[in-house]
């Protein structure tokens, strides 16, 4: 009876005040004893048909609309109705403040489940890992958003529905290729970001003019020294080479509008906010099952948690960092929330109960006593590559029974590369921190060159890393959107990163 007395929920039913309550003792713990440092939350409530329409806009709150979405909307939907799919317990937004939407359909033991997940966990890594910090705004997003979504939607009145498809088709096809990997973007407030675009808007109309399209091409033969020299003097001029194909395009496409422009900007500037995402996966998820786990357990350990409530919520997390091994036909690849949990788990265990194994492998954390410490400074510090090749220890290597596989297209088998041994602990755990390289998932596409007061003919470069071509048919419906965006004719040729000899070149008219 006295522990029924303190419970914070009692059966599957909540309101909002249950919800409240909830909060304040999950934020106690996690503020108060984990030493957490979130942006404030603002929790919303929402269906499942709006999780599905989240689901389809790319998780954002405020989206401009595009065929792609209600395509994405319909798919998603037709397979949770026919229960082929599952939907997310919640979502969680990178901004300040931290926007985290939870689903009216969960028990009130998953929405404290999915709160301290995401409201905490997620919001503490969004706000204080250095790849969120360097390349996102979280204060700037949801403005810039608003002002992305009033924009686009302005361009469908004044230029018509399918003009303005047409450059969000071919900018989303170049997404993936819209990124600076290197360069920091600048930040900006959302009535700056507003500001700008009027500005550039202005100057663009001002002096645009019409003779750019119509200048004539040299005349005469040019000493091969002389060409060379303007050739030099043109790649600097245009800063190139250029990784970011969506920014070259808007800077440089002498076909494009002042709106047009714009566009293409929106779209790169999603993408960029998207980047830490991609490269902090298995930290991300790690840093908030972990923290929901230890928050949960200590909620029981309070008494505010009943029994029945902490089973459930203990199958919820089992099923969500099972891992299926490698010939199981469930497996899917390694599941990021079990690597990423069991690292976190891991490395609590070494900074606090180390083995003589530890201690030589991890001299700097090892037996420090300290394990919170320990992994927001890994968090704080780290992306997934270099987490991986930091914290993977051989007690995990045995425990995920681990293997590295050499695989060379000229053999007829494969090669066990690496057991579980001293030499192998460090294959294996470099070979696994490989796979999460960005570098190495990504194509390497460049502008290299283009003569705009001569044929414009646009260059680019494939640097092929260890055989790997582009697909053919994604390739040449690539080409045709980038073809599209520039207005004149390119060519792509694929250059080997060994020894710089042309593999192949694809050229459009």
């Amino acid at each position: 009876m006295a522990r029924r007395a303190t419970l914070l929920f009692d059966g599957s039913e909540w309101n909002f005040a249950t919800l409240s309550r909830t909060y304040e003792a999950i934020e106690k713990i996690a503020v108060g004893e984990l030493g957490l440092d979130v942006y404030p939350n603002q929790i919303e409530i929402i269906s499942s048909e709006q999780m599905l329409d989240a689901y389809s806009s790319i998780g954002l709150p405020l989206m401009y609309q595009h065929w792609s979405f209600g395509k994405r909307f319909a798919s998603e939907s037709h397979r949770y109705r026919k229960g082929r799919a599952g939907l997310a317990y919640e979502l969680v937004i990178n901004s300040d403040p931290c926007i985290t939407y939870l689903m009216e359909e969960n028990t009130m033991a998953m929405q404290a489940l999915v709160t301290a997940h995401a409201a905490f966990g997620h919001n503490h890594f969004f706000k204080n890992n250095y790849l969120f910090r360097q390349w996102t705004d979280a204060s700037a997003i949801l403005g810039y958003m608003d002002f992305a979504k009033k924009y686009i939607a302005k361009c469908e009145e004044r230029h018509g529905l399918a003009a303005v498809e047409e450059i969000l088709d071919s900018a989303h096809a170049l997404m993936d290729q819209g990124l600076f990997h290197f360069r920091r973007p600048p930040r900006l407030s959302p009535a700056k970001v507003t500001e700008r675009a009027r500005e550039r808007l202005e100057y663009e109309e001002q002096a645009h003019s019409d003779l750019w399209r119509t200048l004539p091409a040299p005349v005469g033969a040019v000493e091969i020294e002389e060409a060379e020299r303007e050739a030099l003097e043109r790649k600097k001029s245009l800063h190139l080479p250029e990784e970011n194909l969506l920014y070259f395009l808007e800077k440089h496409s002498l076909i494009l509008e002042p709106w047009q422009r714009e566009i293409l900007r929106i779209v790169r500037v999603i993408a960029q906010y998207f980047y830490p995402q991609g490269q902090t996966k298995v930290m991300n998820e790690g840093c908030a099952t972990f923290v929901h786990y230890k928050i949960v357990n200590r909620l029981f350990d309070q008494g505010r948690m009943s029994e029945g409530s902490m089973l459930e919520l203990l199958a919820s997390h089992a099923n969500v960092v099972f891992q299926p091994s490698f010939d199981d036909p469930r497996f899917f690849g390694i599941n990021p929330y079990a690597l990423g949990f069991a690292m976190m788990g891991d490395i609590e265990r070494i900074a606090t109960q180390p083995t003589a194994e530890d201690r030589e492998w991890f001299p700097d954390i090892a037996g420090n006593g300290d394990g919170m410490s320990t992994l927001m400074n890994a968090w704080e510090n780290h992306r997934d590559e270099s987490f991986i090749l930091q914290y993977l220890s051989p007690a995990l290597i045995r425990k995920f029974r681990l293997f590295h596989l050499s695989d060379r297209a000229v053999d007829g088998f494969c090669e066990v590369g690496s057991i579980h041994d001293e030499r192998g602990y460090s294959s294996i755990r470099s070979g696994l921190a490989r796979s999460y390289d960005p570098a190495a998932q990504r194509p390497d596409i460049q502008v290299v060159d283009v003569d705009l007061l001569g044929d414009r003919r646009l260059q680019l470069h494939h640097i092929v890393k260890n055989g790997i071509l582009l697909e053919e048919s994604q390739r040449d419906a690539t080409l045709v959107h980038i073809r599209r965006l520039w207005g004149y004719g390119l060519c792509l040729t694929g250059i080997d990163a060994s020894n710089g000899a042309e593999l192949h070149t694809i050229s459009l008219a």
